[in-house]
């Protein structure tokens, strides 16, 4: 088996497009920009719009069993190509003080299931039976996904209000929240019975990672607007009217998202280094561009002032974050006047013009301003990126190579991680937070070493710590010993033998390591939270602190009766703007 052939091999598979170099790896990978990313036309949530309406998906309500009271059930069915599934939903009534997000919840408002075929009355009241209790409950292997959410109870009282009296919600008000209900915790990949990750990427609907937990929130989003327009005609039926589908689309899900996404990132390197490696890949193929189509031209102008619009109604009460976004509108308005003045020519109409902005961006722009930028740059270049969405999905193996050279272990260390050998880890800052599994509900916590117990729980997530006891061990061999074979050594130091398999396989995957001490006392977990959340494809994103963070999901996203190919359009080629695939950074309109 040749060794690292995986991740040589995804990188085989796409075609042979001319791009710049990628920006490196000690570059992307810092805490500082990751915080900074946004989504792009290849993150997770796009990429399924853009399935959807390709193959035709069909989303109809079955049933829609929700009383005055708002509790009840519904089923909605989904055709595609692959076969039917199901979305079953519990509507529940639940005290206010028992509407909360945190994960220790015992209760909420709504739970649902995704589900492969339509159930029959059996499995039904399984899910009756099971679905209510989350994670006290047991899943059938035919069940993909299991999630849960509560109501905002301040927003969907305006909604139901203003629909029963004939009326349209203030958008103001929309805009302020931005959904009607917020998701808690989404599962998948054999948790609680659940259908495994391998079951579940033999459905072609599904094939790339999280797309079923993806398409669970879209469907989620879609009940909370059918509920809301059903408990307005329940209160009203003569005078009630439906949503105005330009406010209908404004709506997403909200999220709340804590420490228990941030170990991924670290687990899973060969999956971060696919997601990073393919924004780097699109972003470096549309800099080689040698000059803009007008059409292409059009639409970036069009989409840099939505965007300015979108920073315009990002609010936030974090400190920290809205002086990055005070800091994004008035740069926003500054390059705008650049590249489209009133007179004069700008930079997009010379040769190359994304490499010009690129550069320009990199050496005056703040790292959030590069970061939305960058993801507009790519957004009208759906002909040379799209097919990079395959890549995000990869096999995640880290390999061992017993036969390999000490002195090359070390070089490998010495090339690719001298960002982690050349920090001191006996300084009390840079070991001043360990992470561990809390005892109630096993999610991952963080605690200060000085003052905090649970480090004898410690996980493995300071990879730049375990990198530097690699090297130490391996600086401390004399020469001949350095010709010795892995294997060996690993025969008397078998505490480095997990670190020394990943600095082998990810010497091939460079984007997996992220470039910072994890452990260090200046950490902020919700910038490792807000990479992966863009690769999902949020927007709004919100600190609550520096653990957690509220985003919405799907916000802008095309309805299910806007999934329609758009081949008679007489667009360009890759169509930008017909509803599946024209809500990059959305905004909620101002007047209706």
């Amino acid at each position: 088996m040749p060794t690292h052939a995986p991740v040589r091999g995804y990188e085989q598979r796409v075609r042979d497009v001319p791009r710049d170099p990628l920006r490196p790896p000690a570059e992307v990978m810092r805490l500082s920009r990751m915080g900074a990313m946004h989504g792009t036309r290849i993150s997770f949530m796009r990429t399924l719009t853009r399935r959807m309406a390709r193959e035709g998906w069909r989303i109809q309500c079955q049933r829609f069993d929700i009383g005055a009271d708002q509790t009840g059930e519904a089923v909605y069915t989904v055709d595609t190509p692959d076969g039917r599934y199901s979305f079953v939903v519990f509507a529940h009534d639940i005290p206010e003080e028992d509407r909360t997000d945190r994960v220790i919840a015992e209760r909420w408002d709504y739970t649902f299931a995704l589900t492969d075929g339509e159930p029959d009355e059996d499995h039904l009241d399984d899910l009756r039976a099971n679905v209510p209790l989350q994670e006290a409950g047991r899943m059938r292997p035919e069940d993909i996904v299991l999630s849960r959410g509560n109501k905002s109870t301040r927003l969907f009282a305006h909604v139901v209000d203003a629909l029963a009296a004939g009326q349209q919600p203030d958008p103001g008000k929309v805009d302020e929240v931005g959904y009607l209900m917020r998701t808690t915790a989404v599962y998948g990949n054999g948790k609680f019975g659940l259908a495994d990750y391998e079951q579940v990427r033999r459905h072609t609907a599904f094939r790339q990672p999280f797309s079923a937990q993806m398409f669970t929130v879209y469907l989620a989003r879609l009940f909370s607007l059918d509920l809301v327009e059903h408990v307005a005609r329940l209160r009203d039926p003569d005078n009630a009217v439906g949503l105005d589908p330009r406010l209908r689309r404004a709506f997403g899900v909200g999220n709340a998202t804590g420490l228990g996404m941030a170990p991924f990132l670290v687990n899973h390197p060969k999956i971060i280094h696919g997601w990073a490696w393919a924004r780097e890949t699109a972003l470096a193929r549309v800099k080689a561009v040698p000059s803009a189509e007008a059409w292409r031209l059009d639409r970036f102008q069009q989409l840099f002032e939505r965007a300015i619009t979108h920073a315009d109604q990002w609010q936030t009460a974090d400190e920290r974050q809205m002086a990055d976004i005070h800091t994004l509108r008035a740069e926003l308005r500054t390059l705008h006047a650049e590249l489209f003045p009133a007179e004069g020519e700008s930079i997009l109409a010379a040769d190359h013009p994304w490499r010009r902005l690129a550069r320009t961006l990199a050496q005056r722009f703040s790292l959030e301003t590069q970061e939305m930028v960058h993801s507009l740059m790519i957004e009208p270049y759906g002909d040379l990126v799209d097919e990079l969405e395959d890549r995000l999905t990869c096999d995640d193996e880290l390999w061992l190579e017993p036969a390999m050279r000490l002195f090359t272990l070390k070089d490998l260390l010495e090339r690719h991680y001298r960002w982690a050998i050349e920090t001191d880890y006996t300084a009390e800052e840079n070991q001043h937070y360990f992470w561990y599994r809390a005892e109630a509900k096993e999610e991952p916590r963080i605690g200060e070493r000085c003052c905090e117990s649970g480090a004898e729980r410690e996980m493995m997530i300071g990879v730049g710590r375990e990198a530097a006891r690699l090297h130490a061990a391996l600086a401390k061999l004399d020469n001949e010993s350095l010709h010795e074979a892995v294997a060996a050594f690993l025969m008397r130091r078998p505490d480095l033998r997990a670190i020394t398999r990943r600095v082998q396989t990810m010497a091939h995957a460079p984007y997996g390591e992220i470039r910072d001490n994890l452990l260090g006392a200046d950490i902020r977990p919700i910038d490792l939270l807000r990479f992966k959340l863009s690769v999902f494809g949020a927007v709004r994103f919100d600190p609550k602190s520096d653990r957690w963070i509220r985003i919405t999901m799907f916000k802008g996203a095309p309805l299910p009766e806007e999934l329609t190919g758009c081949d008679a359009c007489g667009a360009p080629p890759h169509c930008l703007t017909c509803p599946p695939d024209d809500w990059a950074f959305p905004v909620v309109p101002e007047a209706l």
